[in-house]
Parts: C-alpha cells; sequence; structure tokens
C-alpha cells in the first residue's frame, strides 16, 4: 500500500452567503473575492503542509490544475511540483495532472515535467488528464474536441520523452516541424503515468489499454467507486492481462481526531463549507465533452454525487468523507481497501476552511496511528464480480 497526501489547495474565504448570491464556484466566479494578501499566506502554508508530509512517513504528495475557480488555486500545478522538487527529498510527487488540450504546445508538458523529474531526482509521476467540464468554458476550447486533443497530446508526450530528436509531428491539432524536448526525464522510459477519471468508459479503457494507472476522484458514494473499479479490471482483462493494485487509487477525504465525536465537531463545518460552496456548479459536462455512454453512466450517479448530500449519516453510509477517531480511521479504511482493491490511497486530509493547526494534526494522527497498520496489514481484495 502507499499512501499519498493529496492537496486542493482550496479558497477558504468566501463569503458566508456565497450560495445565495453566485450559481458556482467556477469559470464565472468574480475574482473580486480573491485577495493576493491571504493567498500569500495560503500557498506557503499548504505548501509547508505538504512538505509535512514527507517528514511523516507519506509515500508521495498530490497536486492538480484547475482553473478560474475558488475550489483549487493551482493553475499549474507544475510550479508547485517544482518547489517541492526542492524542498523533499525522497517522497513521489504526483501531479494529477496537466489537462493536456490547454497546452498550445502540448510538448510544453513533456519539458516541463521531464524538468520537475529531473530536478527530483527521478520522483515525478505524470498525470495526464483531460480537463475538468468547467475549464472548457474557461478557455472557450471546443469541447467536442477534447478526447481527439488529448489522445493526440498524450500520443506526443510520450513520444517525445522516447524518441530521439528533433523529429516533426504533423497531426490533427497541433503541426511541429521540430520536436527536440530539453531536457527528457531522468526515469526510464518515462515517469509513470497516472490518469484520474470519474466514471467515462472511454478513460478506463484506454488506461487499461495503455496499462497507465487509474485514478478514482471523489466525491461520489462508495459504490461508484466499487463499479468503476470493477469496470477497470475487466477492461484489463479484455486486453489479456490482470490488473495490479497499483494502477489504481482512491481520492478520498480523511480526518482523524481523538474520538468520533471530536472528529466531527472539529471537521463537519468546514466539510460542508466545501460541499455547500466549492463544489457549487462543479458537475458540467459541455456538449461533446464525453460520449453519450459515458454520461449516461455518470448520470445515474449523480444523486448521489457529494454536492447533493444534506446529512452527516448520509456521509458516513456513501463513505464520501472518513471521519472519526484513529481506531475508527483504520477500521473503515482496511473495509475500503479491501472492498475496492486498490494500491494506492490519495488522502485529502486539509478540506475547505479547515485551518492549519487541524490540517496538521489529522495528517499527524492518521500518519502515526492509522497508516503504520494499513500499510503492513491490508491487502486489497481483488475483486472481479
Amino acid at each position: 500500500m502507499k499512501f499519498f497526501a493529496f492537496h486542493l489547495m482550496p479558497w477558504d474565504r468566501l463569503p458566508h452567503d456565497f450560495g445565495q448570491h453566485h450559481e458556482s464556484a467556477w469559470t464565472w466566479v468574480p475574482n473580486s473575492l480573491y485577495d493576493p494578501a491571504h493567498g500569500n499566506e495560503l500557498y506557503n502554508r499548504y505548501l509547508d503542509e505538504l512538505v509535512l508530509a514527507e517528514e511523516l512517513g507519506f509515500d508521495g504528495v498530490c497536486v492538480n490544475e484547475h482553473h478560474q475557480n475558488a475550489y483549487g488555486n493551482m493553475p499549474s500545478p507544475n510550479l508547485m511540483a517544482a518547489i517541492l522538487a526542492r524542498q523533499t527529498e525522497r517522497i513521489k510527487i504526483a501531479v494529477i495532472g496537466n489537462a493536456l488540450p490547454f497546452y498550445n504546445p502540448p510538448t510544453r508538458v513533456a519539458e516541463e515535467f521531464a524538468m520537475i523529474d529531473v530536478i527530483s531526482g527521478g520522483r515525478l509521476i505524470a498525470g495526464m488528464v483531460v480537463g475538468g467540464g468547467p475549464e472548457y468554458y474557461s478557455f472557450s476550447v471546443n469541447p467536442t474536441h477534447a478526447r481527439s486533443m488529448y489522445n493526440e497530446a498524450l500520443d506526443l508526450v510520450l513520444e517525445a520523452w522516447t524518441r530521439p530528436g528533433p523529429f516533426e509531428h504533423y497531426g490533427q491539432h497541433w503541426k511541429l516541424k521540430y520536436v527536440n524536448p530539453w531536457p527528457v526525464p531522468l526515469q526510464k522510459p518515462h515517469p509513470p503515468v497516472w490518469v484520474p477519471g470519474a466514471g467515462s468508459q472511454e478513460t478506463i479503457d484506454m488506461v487499461a489499454e495503455r496499462r497507465f494507472a487509474y485514478m478514482g476522484i471523489p466525491y461520489f458514494h462508495f459504490d461508484f467507486f466499487k463499479r468503476n473499479f470493477d469496470s477497470f479490471r475487466e477492461a484489463c482483462q479484455k486486453q489479456g492481462y490482470t490488473a495490479n493494485e497499483e494502477q489504481m487509487g482512491w481520492l478520498v477525504p480523511i480526518y482523524v481526531a481523538e474520538t468520533d465525536e471530536q472528529a466531527w465537531a472539529e471537521y463537519e463545518a468546514h466539510l460542508w463549507y466545501f460541499v455547500n460552496n466549492l463544489l457549487k456548479g462543479l458537475v458540467i459536462f459541455p456538449p461533446g465533452y464525453t460520449s453519450a455512454r459515458s454520461l449516461a453512466r455518470i448520470n445515474r450517479a449523480l444523486d448521489r454525487f457529494l454536492g447533493n448530500v444534506e446529512t452527516r449519516r448520509e456521509i458516513e453510509e456513501g463513505k464520501y468523507a472518513i471521519v472519526g477517531s484513529p481506531a475508527t480511521v483504520r477500521d473503515q479504511m482496511a473495509d475500503c481497501i479491501g472492498q475496492l482493491g486498490v494500491g494506492n490511497i490519495l488522502g485529502l486530509f486539509q478540506l475547505g476552511t479547515l485551518p492549519e493547526d487541524l490540517t496538521r494534526k489529522n495528517m499527524t494522527l492518521f500518519a502515526e496511528q492509522v497508516l503504520p497498520e494499513l500499510r503492513s496489514s491490508v491487502r486489497p481484495v481483488m475483486n472481479t464480480n
């Protein structure tokens, strides 16, 4: 088992009546709500929390890319990853990921990821994503081209890492006379590739075919993740091999305190800030962004999306977040890992307005009283039913 500390770097100062006056925390949320002076404090605090993950014994840290939103203030996760490459020595640095259709040309991804890999001494995990639905509005990119742009960009990045340059690339979306990136990655043939997914069958099939790793992104009922990971294992079987547990990862909010009730007392208000404000407007599927088959599959799960949850009981029953004492969190995590069959846990230890002291307490209790037992005793059950 591998344990990663995932950070969204959210904005924690939306007004108390935000939900009454704004329909979304994405794309058109006015940037007059952003305070750069407070942003200075947040960025440095959040980076310190990720550096702490190495001190506490986590296997890696995760950052990700989002644009024009209050949910995650990392329009360039590569900047954060470059800082972490210098401030840490051991942990893996997972960028999950670069939204390939938004890079023109996508060889920028090949170059910047290679820089991070070289600086870190070969510790990069390269996330390659299509990009969130709202962000196609942010960049005015035609969403009907999302998949074809992504596929071409992914092929180009991998070729740039593995084929000696210079060479020419003449594709549907990009035409490059000279593909010749300096530097190239330290890891050979290239850094591990992780692809997050929210249930799209096209993504599941592509990841299985290429033997990459599939990361289940959060905010749906636990049963939704079970179906997705089962679908991934089935897709791998169709490709002629059995999925390895290290090819799968589950991203989940986690909060640990001394007792169950103390954990909920400390965490609940920050969780509802996240649900009611930061998730507002997240589920947007522009026309053509995904296939009708995958859209139907995701739509069936939307009534069990975290943004539609209203009670603590629903949170607990659906495993939208794992909250409680060290013993409670250990038991619930062990059960979930066994059912999902995953080999990577991507824990969200800071969420919404959770302050620095509680975030550090949460990470420390998890690292000292939960992680060691899970690492030594829990083995995923490779369920193919």
